[in-house]
């Protein structure tokens, strides 16, 4: 009689969209992890590029999903959380590059403090042109301003050991993150658009948000509920980030910025940071910062409407799915556990360093 299976520590979903270009340095870095109770699922969003014809026939061990249709990068990670019971979960970008002793460290980490929901090591951009790591900063957690602006730290400007301390953090990136998966399972919601009524689905990742600051909106919940966001720097990974490593620490910056990033993603990531505010703000917070956050919104419809007026169509997304977004916020403040003076120290940052 066989031996039950035993249920690895960690499983890595690697999500990919026409990322064959990618998936050898991934993959290959994978392997040499000297971190070995882990199962590695490659989730495939109908990619054009053979991606999961290339994962088959190259590495034997790495379960697929090749899905008919791109269910966005929220869809395919709740897939692949679904098809899991491990104790961690890690989501994973295909340009990401791991030094063998990454996994082991982060791990560690999360083994030594039970209130870790949600953790990232310090992530550097990596050149797959030069084939080469740097000393860019990629991300080191997130950061929120009072007007709900969220960015990386230290994104785009060089590693000096100014983030060299372990701390916790507003938010982690949807590069690398590992949740526990207790930490999941607390923050799940029903999900809107489940047909099959005889079983309750839930989501982990928002899958009204498609693509799209639902890594963000994954942390903020995460610490509605009282767990925390780690920043550990003594793990580090190398990230190709297809958007670029941009500063964004001022409106100057913020605007040069976006002439790197194409019409789907800004309308994305419109529509999914208003849902998101929807969702999670708590009424104290907003009115402490009313007159941040209300400056913002006044400022960049008027720069939509002069500038990208193609953007209205992104507006009219989020009304459409605004009755979806309060039926959750009344699900989501059911379940909170923070004061908003603690909520209140994480949305107004930090010292950016």
């Amino acid at each position: 009689m066989a031996l039950p299976k035993k249920i690895p520590l960690l499983t890595i979903v690697l999500i990919g969209y026409n990322s064959k270009f990618y998936l050898p340095y991934c993959l290959k870095a994978l392997e040499t992890q000297t971190f070995k109770s882990k199962e590695i699922i490659f989730i495939d969003n109908a990619s054009s590029d053979n991606s999961a014809t290339y994962v088959h026939e190259n590495f034997k061990q790495i379960r697929i999903e090749a899905n008919t249709e791109n269910i966005g990068y929220a869809g395919a990670a709740n897939q692949g959380i679904r098809m899991t019971n491990s104790k961690y979960v890690m989501i994973l970008n295909p340009d990401l590059v791991m030094p063998p002793d990454y996994l082991e460290k982060i791990i560690k980490k999360l083994e030594q403090d039970s209130k870790i929901g949600g953790i990232t090591g310090k992530v550097l951009k990596y050149d797959f042109i030069q084939k080469t790591p740097s000393n860019i900063f990629d991300t080191t957690g997130l950061y929120c301003f009072r007007n709900r602006r969220i960015i990386d730290r230290g994104q785009g400007i060089e590693d000096k050991g100014q983030y060299d301390k372990e701390e916790e953090v507003f938010g982690v990136s949807g590069a690398v993150p590992v949740y526990r998966r207790e930490a999941l399972e607390d923050i799940k919601l029903p999900l809107s658009s489940n047909s099959d009524h005889s079983q309750k689905r839930f989501e982990y990742l928002d899958e009204d948000f498609f693509m799209y600051k639902e890594d963000i909106d994954l942390s903020w919940r995460l610490r509605l509920c009282g767990w925390k966001c780690y920043y550990y720097p003594k793990a580090v990974c190398y990230h190709g980030r297809g958007t670029g490593v941009l500063k964004r620490f001022t409106h100057l910056e913020v605007y040069k910025g976006r002439r790197h990033l194409s019409r789907f993603q800004k309308y994305y990531a419109y529509k999914n940071q208003r849902l998101m505010q929807v969702k999670n703000e708590l009424w104290s917070n907003l009115g402490r910062d009313f007159f941040w956050i209300f400056g913002k919104e006044i400022l960049i419809f008027f720069y939509i409407l002069i500038r990208e007026p193609y953007l209205l169509k992104a507006l009219f997304h989020f009304l459409k799915q605004l009755p979806s977004a309060l039926r959750k916020r009344k699900l989501i403040m059911q379940k909170c556990s923070v004061h908003a003076t603690e909520m209140a120290h994480w949305l107004s940052g930090s010292n950016l360093s």
